[in-house]
């Protein structure tokens, strides 16, 4: 399976001049664990639930005056959209990331991918997980 198939393809920016609490509020009304910053075209970091929490709260930061780019995570990573998604997987396990950023053969960024979606994706195409709800709605019929 390529992660062209999995991926997310509608993905919301948040720049790096915004506030930690516009960040925080966006991520609560796409209900998301994190955003990435920039845009497409140059993508900046990404930033998370976990940044927010460590880099603002723990920290005792004001987050209607924290920007964005105080707190976000600057790595990068990405893969591409015709990879397997199984080194998608091994690069988000060397790296301990739960997302990647997904590049077209132009280096354009095209959407990204996340553990979400990949668990999503694998439970629906289980033969495994499907016996189990067949079984359980002829059961509960």
């Amino acid at each position: 399976m390529r992660v062209s198939e999995v991926m997310s393809r509608d993905v919301e920016y948040v720049d790096v001049g915004e506030t930690a609490q516009a960040a925080a509020a966006l991520m609560g009304e796409i209900d998301v664990g994190a955003l990435p910053v920039g845009s497409p075209e140059r993508p900046l970091g990404v930033i998370t639930t976990k940044d927010m929490v460590f880099r603002v709260c723990a920290r005792g930061l004001d987050s209607s005056r924290t920007l964005v780019s105080e707190v976000m995570s600057h790595s990068i990573l990405a893969c591409d959209e015709d990879d397997e998604v199984g080194a998608a997987l091994d690069l988000m396990a060397a790296y301990h990331v739960r997302r990647l950023f997904v590049k077209d053969g132009s280096g354009t960024v095209v959407g990204w991918i996340t553990l979400s979606d990949l668990a999503r994706r694998l439970l629906v195409d289980s033969e495994l997980v499907q016996r189990g709800l067949d079984d359980l709605s002829r059961i509960a019929a």
